[in-house]
C-alpha cells in the first residue's frame, strides 16, 4: 500500500493543513472541496446551483490530476448549509453524474467553510 498526494492546480488551495485529496491503491479520497474559485480563493457569487457546479468543478481537477475522473465515483457526500436547496444541487448535480449515480448521503450542516452554501467529498476509483 503506497499513498500519494494528490494535488491539482485547477482546484483551489487547501485552506488548512490537508491534502486536496490522497491516493491509495486503486482509490482516490478527495477533501471537502466548497465553491472556491481556483484563481481568485474566493466563494463565486450565486445560487446553490452556481455553488455545487464550482464545487463538483473543483472535484473534477482533482480527481484528473489522480488519474481518475467524475465516471469513476463510487462514494458522495454531500453537506448542504440549508436542505432547501437539496432540489437546486440535486438539479446540477444530476448533470455531472448521470447515469453512474454513486452512492451517496446528503446532509445540513450548521454552518461550512468560508460560508459556502456547499461542501462536497467523494471517493473514486482510479
Amino acid at each position: 500500500m503506497s499513498k500519494e498526494f494528490v494535488y491539482s492546480k485547477n482546484a483551489p488551495e487547501p485552506i488548512g493543513p490537508y491534502s486536496q485529496a490522497i491516493k491509495l491503491n486503486n482509490l482516490i479520497y478527495s477533501s471537502g472541496q466548497i465553491a472556491l474559485n481556483p484563481q481568485t480563493g474566493q466563494i463565486v457569487d450565486g445560487d446553490i446551483k452556481a455553488q455545487t457546479k464550482q464545487t463538483l468543478e473543483n472535484i473534477k481537477a482533482i480527481l484528473k490530476a489522480g488519474g481518475s475522473d467524475i465516471s469513476k465515483v463510487i462514494k458522495v457526500t454531500v453537506y448542504l448549509k440549508n436542505i432547501g436547496d437539496f432540489t437546486g444541487m440535486n438539479e446540477v448535480y444530476s448533470e455531472y453524474f448521470g447515469e453512474s449515480k454513486p452512492a451517496r448521503s446528503t446532509i445540513e450542516a450548521a454552518r461550512l467553510p468560508k460560508d459556502s452554501l456547499i461542501e462536497i467529498d467523494v471517493i473514486a476509483e482510479v
